[in-house]
């Protein structure tokens, strides 16, 4: 899990900026670039999750993946074209993407899901705090001119991240060589040779149906998160001036916006510990309704930072920082909590495959259309070149307060466990 999510954190955060300001990509291309390098996601649950529910152990498909993959998204620190950089992010998707998905099945297949899987999760939350970490001090030591102009100082540290790419390249290799000596995890017989038609038809039912069409906005906001966060506070870090606790931040997590991310992955970790205890004291309804409500207020906070700390006399940082820490309980109040249900609420024969259709939609569908709109949103909070972040953050705000009414209103957790006890 450390690895599984050090690949993909030393990255994404930093991804909209390096295209932008280094590629010189327009935001329309940036959410294109995003949104291609999601597709992998969707066709994974027709690929990865038959081959290792019926044809393939999963620890040697996730071998042979990560190795591949690390040798492709190294590559991505050297494209300059746009039509080459969404080829390369295309097919690196179909080969990491079924990763995400197939960690989780690999490790519920070996161990206690409501005692033991959150403990093992959040390994990964360590692996994408300490790349972010890690990628935050290297722009600031390595990429970071101790004189010259802002927008000198700055063009340096996007030009440095590129290094994130070829971190995570080596990273795959190694995880990749790591997979090979995981428990034996065999494909399972099942009723028909099509996994996947099977899941479909379970996740037809309550309240399967009603969590997957959820899933689909959440994820959108929370792509909206990863695309548009690195910069928006990139940017409060860089205007660090006579703020002497915005320098301490820097001093800290480094800069480039990334690096101050990782708050919410530390804010993850607790929040993932405490999900055991929370499990079996609160319905899974009431746990995801605390994940929606999270995104909504963060995003609050984001829209409306400058007066929250006028009003109380604190840097804007200060607001900021809170609202990132606000990631731990949207990750796993919905997320982590989503992955838990689909694994109790679908048959044994199928459950990679429902796994996969599930990552489908989070990492699938809700990031490629999480990212066009959120390229489309940036055009129009654009004005005369400036952003107007108060516009920005405001879209996905009122999305989030939606999604938490559609929740009280058709989630039913009970008739999932009527038909869980019924199988």
């Amino acid at each position: 899990m450390l690895l599984q999510y050090a690949i993909w954190g030393a990255w994404l955060p930093l991804l909209w900026s390096y295209l932008l300001n280094v590629r010189k990509f327009t935001a329309s291309e940036i959410g294109s670039a995003f949104a291609v390098g999601a597709l992998g996601a969707v066709i994974a649950p027709f690929i990865a999750g038959q081959i290792a529910d019926r044809y393939f152990n999963t620890e040697k498909f996730l071998g042979v993946s990560h190795i591949i993959g690390g040798v492709l998204v190294f590559q991505l620190a050297s494209i300059e074209s746009l039509r080459a950089f969404l080829l390369f992010s295309f097919i690196y998707s179909l080969v990491y993407s079924p990763t995400l998905s197939l960690t989780n099945s690999i490790s519920l297949h070996h161990v206690d899901r409501d005692r033991d899987f959150a403990k093992i999760r959040l390994w990964g939350t360590v692996g994408w705090i300490a790349v972010g970490l890690g990628i935050g001090q290297w722009l600031l030591h390595q990429h970071t001119p101790s004189t010259g102009t802002e927008a000198e100082i700055a063009s340096s540290q996007f030009i440095g991240m590129a290094d994130a790419f070829r971190l995570s390249g080596v990273l795959g290799v190694l995880m990749g060589l790591y997979c090979f000596t995981l428990p034996a995890t065999p494909p399972t017989k099942g009723k028909s040779k099509n996994a996947t038609i099977e899941a479909l038809r379970e996740v037809r039912m309550q309240p399967l149906l009603v969590l997957f069409l959820l899933a689909v906005p959440l994820s959108c906001i929370h792509q909206f998160y990863f695309v548009h966060a690195a910069g928006f506070l990139g940017a409060y870090q860089r205007a660090a001036g006579e703020d002497e606790f915005t320098r301490v931040v820097n001093s800290i997590f480094g800069v480039g916006g990334g690096g101050l991310m990782t708050i919410g992955q530390m804010s993850e970790i607790a929040v993932l510990a405490l999900i055991p205890l929370a499990a079996v004291r609160w319905s899974r309804k009431s746990l995801l309704a605390i994940g929606v409500a999270a995104y909504g207020v963060r995003m609050l906070l984001f829209s409306h930072a400058p007066q929250i700390g006028a009003a109380l006399g604190v840097s804007q940082l200060a607001v900021l920082i809170p609202a990132i820490a606000l990631h731990g309980l949207c990750f796993g109040c919905f997320i982590f909590v989503s992955f838990m249900i689909v694994d109790e609420e679908t048959t044994d024969d199928v459950r990679a495959s429902a796994q996969s259709l599930f990552n489908l939609v989070i990492i699938g569908i809700g990031m490629i259309v999480g990212s066009l709109i959120a390229g489309q949103v940036s055009d129009w909070a654009s004005s005369g070149g400036a952003m107007d972040y108060s516009k920005l953050f405001s879209v996905p705000m009122y999305a989030s307060l939606a999604c938490f009414v559609a929740l009280a209103l058709f989630y039913d957790g009970k008739a999932g466990v009527r038909a869980h006890s019924a199988r």
